[in-house]
């Protein structure tokens, strides 16, 4: 089973690549806010729970969100050919999290996608992706930030799958189809024994 992290910063194209790796693998698409959004209209405890912490401005704590995900996961395990995660982790603390709870259900992480582009080039998708949808949070000054939030904040997490020999860094320049391929490889690469 597959169980992938893709990872990136804004404008990496994740949101592309996810959808055809969906495709290709049968992995149920794992986004929080999804699942947020899903528990709240459902009114579940848990979503019960985070809306508490949304209508006060806060942060969902990591614990409701693993809470959530560990619902998912237990309703969609025997059918799925495996989960892609999508946003989370964003912390050290949410990937041990993750880990764990992965661990326990006897479905490890089996690899983390981490799609590499320049800053400039991300920049530049940005501000392209403002033009054509409109969006008015890329601007250039916001995007920079999101960016710089990332590089600060969200990187390490790439450090941590390091550790353990999960972590897969991959060019994310190029079409779409090349950068499919080398995502592909991969994941379908078999894997060489320790000794």
């Amino acid at each position: 089973m597959l169980n992938i992290i893709l990872f990136g910063p804004p404008g990496a194209g994740k949101g592309t690549q996810s959808e055809r790796l969906i495709k290709r693998y049968g992995l149920v698409h794992l986004s929080t806010g999804d699942l947020l959004r899903a528990q709240i209209a459902q009114h579940t405890v848990l979503g019960a729970e985070a809306k508490k912490y949304m209508d006060a401005g806060q942060l969902v704590p990591d614990e409701v969100v693993i809470g959530m995900i560990e619902h998912r996961v237990r309703d969609e395990q025997h059918t799925a050919g495996g989960f892609i995660f999508d946003g989370f982790p964003r912390t050290v603390a949410q990937a041990e999290a993750l880990d764990k709870l992965m661990e326990r259900l006897h479905i490890p992480i089996t690899h983390m996608i981490s799609l590499e582009v320049p800053k400039d080039e991300l920049i530049r998708r940005l501000l392209n992706r403002g033009e054509t949808s409109g969006r008015t949070d890329d601007s250039e000054e916001v995007i920079v930030k999101r960016i710089t939030e990332y590089e600060l904040k969200t990187r390490i997490v790439a450090d941590f799958y390091q550790r353990y020999n999960k972590l897969r860094a991959v060019n994310g320049i190029g079409t779409m189809d090349e950068i499919f391929d080398r995502i592909t490889s991969h994941l379908e690469a078999v894997p060489t024994t320790q000794g």
